[in-house]
């Protein structure tokens, strides 16, 4: 299933925005010798690599089921983006973890700081830029939830994770900003790598969130509660139901959903009645939420229904 055209525009937006402020900043950095513009440069760079890591789950995720994966390709794109949370933190925050402490303990005045700040200004329209792209796609996606509530329960991790990457970028070039301003006004050269940190920390956090959300993505989560009241006010109004006990969904990718009704059927319905019934419930649901690319229905007692959901709590 094609993936959404916003979700695809933010990973584009941000993928040629940040290649060409890494290799800005790495040229300043070059240029200058400043400890918070080359951690900038391995920030950028590293958000680059993400995007393409994006673009390719993207495109992963777009695969047509078949035997080897009858409900589809959706969680490639959970793990590439567990991937990228990977990366920001290993790679990002690590390097410039390791290059602020360097410059710390040797400490090296920045040189050609006109360059530096022409650099980070450049930057921060372009971040800026690729940041009110990933915002108004979330807010377009997030309804009339609150931006953290929208966060939590995304299924799309393409777009709260490059909103995320530019936050933290934008973050990242603040503090650059301020460390060579403050190490030229008050030379004082070990401010440089004290951004350094600054910058580390800030990408530590974003890998933290990223993991945090793309974890549980990965593992299983249930989609929307709207999904599943939409099958019990479906399965209720149905004449071969007698009841229906309750709904279990599973989120298989950014547009791919699984459920499980457990019902009660009438005593002397017939099996083509039943699967008549189902049909019924599946293409009543899916007119309102086409994601929805498999319903099972479990015949149980509202008994035995219940007592597995209390199983379920204490485990849980």
């Amino acid at each position: 299933m094609a993936a959404p055209t916003g979700s695809r525009l933010v990973v584009y937006a941000a993928l040629f925005g940040n290649l060409a402020i890494a290799i800005a900043k790495f040229v300043a950095a070059g240029i200058s010798g400043s400890s918070a513009m080359l951690s900038e440069g391995v920030h950028s760079l590293v958000d680059t690599l993400n995007e393409v890591l994006l673009l390719y789950g993207l495109h992963r995720a777009e695969k047509s089921p078949d035997t080897l994966h009858p409900f589809g390709y959706g969680r490639e794109l959970y793990f590439w983006s567990f991937i990228v949370a990977l990366l920001v933190f290993a790679a990002g925050a690590g390097v410039s973890a390791y290059e602020g402490i360097q410059h710390i303990r040797h400490p090296q005045p920045a040189t050609n700081h006109a360059l530096s700040y022409t650099v980070l200004g450049i930057s921060l329209l372009f971040e800026g830029s690729s940041w009110y792209i990933a915002l108004r796609e979330f807010r377009r996606s997030k309804g009339s939830m609150g931006y953290f509530e929208a966060f939590r329960r995304s299924k799309d991790p393409s777009t709260f994770t490059v909103l995320l990457e530019d936050s933290a970028a934008l973050l990242g070039l603040g503090f650059a900003l301020a460390g060579l301003l403050a190490a030229q006004l008050l030379d004082m050269p070990v401010l440089d790598g004290v951004a350094s940190l600054c910058i580390a920390a800030v990408l530590a956090v974003t890998a933290f969130l990223l993991a945090r959300e793309t974890k549980g993505l990965l593992v299983g989560e249930p989609a929307h509660p709207a999904v599943a009241q939409r099958i019990m006010a479906v399965a209720v109004t149905d004449p071969d139901l007698l009841r229906a006990n309750g709904v279990t969904t599973m989120q298989m990718g950014p547009e791919q959903v699984v459920a499980m009704l457990s019902a009660e059927f009438e005593d002397d319905r017939r099996t083509p009645q039943i699967e008549a019934c189902i049909t019924r419930i599946e293409t009543a649901v899916k007119g309102e939420f086409p994601e929805l690319v498999a319903l099972f229905v479990k015949p149980q007692t509202p008994e035995v229904f219940a007592a597995r959901r209390a199983a379920l709590k204490r485990h849980s």
